[in-house]
């Protein structure tokens, strides 16, 4: 009876275990309430639980290289696009997009409101000599980030520790520190209106395509990482980008705003 009870209990963890994945994804998903929402239903619906793993696209992109993840879903295309090309990836899909935006404290002293785009916004900071707060992780934000610096000619680094500061932590955090130091934060739109802790901050600089922010879903390669459960993220795959799947992240709200919107190819 002991050695059946025990077979009985090995069956039940194996096909439990088999209905589970990890995924690996960005702390601005998790922030803004999409999981809590999104994944009972796509329990419902196939069967298959979510683990998530809420970090910066550089930690998460790194953690599914060492095959700790069944699922890839963060927001920085070219280094999603590389992964697959190293054959991390068995492929990469869009699944939704949102924007980031620069919040501040409302008083504006680099004049934001009035810049022209988004190049001269960061200029502005710059030259005002307003405090910046970047998260400096390697996430998906960061990377944008470097970009727009890049873009504006500025070497950001130049002024670390002075007017530019980074914290290494996540999209919270980093709000916190900027709000309390009025600094001026990239953040993407769904975390700020998650975000609680607002206080004189607000949106300054928004509506420049070069701040349009996509997200990508890529199920981790088998013939890299053998423990993949090939089967289910597969599933969690195809159920996201579904009219299922796509209508559930549409109807995502905080407060009346819609905070992603379904665009899977």
């Amino acid at each position: 009876m002991k050695y059946l009870i025990t077979c009985v209990a090995l069956a039940f963890s194996a096909h439990a275990l088999a209905d589970t994945i990890i995924v690996q994804s960005t702390t601005s998903t998790q922030n803004s309430g999409l999981y809590d929402y999104l994944l009972p239903m796509l329990k419902e619906d196939t069967g298959v639980r979510v683990n998530v793993v809420a970090v910066g696209t550089g930690q998460a992109i790194k953690n599914a290289m060492r095959c700790d993840g069944d699922l890839l879903l963060v927001h920085s295309q070219p280094a999603e696009e590389a992964f697959v090309a190293d054959g991390y990836g068995a492929y990469r899909r869009d699944l939704m997009y949102n924007d980031y935006v620069i919040i501040g404290p409302e008083a504006d002293p680099a004049n934001l409101a009035g810049a022209s785009n988004v190049t001269e916004a960061m200029q502005q900071i710059k030259q005002s000599g307003a405090k910046f707060a970047s998260r400096g992780d390697d996430s998906g934000t960061h990377k944008k980030e470097r970009s727009l610096w890049q873009a504006a000619a500025i070497d950001s680094d130049a002024g670390s520790g002075q007017w530019y500061l980074e914290t290494g932590s996540g999209m919270g955090a980093t709000l916190n520190t900027g709000v309390s130091l009025s600094a001026y934060v990239l953040t993407d739109r769904a975390t700020w209106i998650k975000f609680a802790n607002k206080q004189d901050a607000i949106i300054l600089f928004e509506g420049n395509p070069a701040l349009f922010n996509q997200y990508g879903v890529t199920p981790v390669n088998a013939d890299k990482c053998p423990n993949v459960n090939r089967e289910a993220a597969e599933i969690v795959t195809q159920w996201l980008a579904s009219d299922i799947g796509q209508s559930a992240i549409g109807a995502y709200q905080v407060d009346g705003e819609p905070l992603f919107f379904p665009n899977a190819n």
